[in-house]
């Protein structure tokens, strides 16, 4: 691939956005390579946990190819987002956890990725923000439906409609992200997180994924009982017995995946 690098180490997959004297922004065919990797990890039985991060000390991602906008007719401006939002919920549909490793600006487009992925964790350095206003535009990858979700209606349209940028702590602080850490560490610490997240029962977390996004678009009682077809669904699985075997006699479950 020419703009998505991906390594896949001991359970994890590293992807990374590799336009770093573009600051990683996106363009078609970053799109058309994010699509391609995350449908192949898609039936990597290799692959426990993704990260997203990425190439160069400046730049997660710093949006969408802008160039185009100008000629863009109304039509083609709804496709340009369909595709986008497309690529993103084939990411956030992930039955693996993806970890966003936020290494500078995510802006954007590049906010919006963030967003797709189940955690965030960033660099002290980071920047964030949704900037579209400025261009006389609207964010179209999700932003105007995955930030207020996870930050509340008030703070996202404080993003949305001002355009500014944040600093990674008052991401922290929003509930943006889960973690801040040294630029130089945050690779390395979300490897840890990923090393944690490999010891627990993948049909569980896979499960717990979809309770989670299903859920959260219905009332309370309609995600109860996404909760308790999920809690069904588990106890289908041969790892559920390992667990509670392994809780039984007091040591370390050997989930098999299954």
């Amino acid at each position: 691939m020419e703009f998505v690098m991906v390594e896949v180490k001991g359970g994890i997959a590293t992807v990374t956005l590799d336009r770093p004297e573009k600051l990683n922004a996106l363009n078609a065919v970053v799109l058309d390579e994010l699509e391609e990797t995350f449908q192949g990890i898609k039936g990597n039985d290799e692959v426990r946990v993704i990260i997203v991060t990425g190439a160069g000390e400046k730049s997660f991602v710093a949006g969408a190819d802008i160039s185009q906008f100008p000629s863009l007719s109304p039509e083609e401006a709804h496709e340009f987002a369909k595709r986008g939002q497309a690529v993103f919920s084939l990411i956030e549909s992930s039955s693996k956890p993806v970890i966003a490793a936020i290494n500078g600006f995510a802006l954007g487009g590049g906010c919006e990725l963030a967003l797709a992925c189940h955690l965030r964790f960033a660099a002290e350095n980071a920047m964030f923000g949704q900037p579209e206003v400025k261009l006389g535009v609207i964010a179209g990858y999700g932003g105007t439906q995955r930030l207020p979700r996870l930050i509340g209606r008030g703070r996202a349209l404080d993003l949305l409609l001002s355009g500014r940028m944040i600093k990674a702590d008052e991401a922290l602080q929003m509930g943006l992200v889960n973690g801040v850490f040294p630029r130089t560490e945050l690779l390395s610490k979300v490897e840890e997180y990923a090393e944690l997240l490999m010891a627990q029962g993948p049909q569980a977390q896979a499960l717990t994924i979809r309770a989670v996004y299903q859920g959260i678009e219905n009332t309370l009682s309609e995600g109860l009982e996404e909760e308790a077809l999920a809690f069904r669904d588990v106890f289908k699985t041969e790892d559920r017995i390992e667990g509670a075997t392994a809780f039984i006699e007091r040591r370390p479950p050997k989930f098999k995946n299954r």
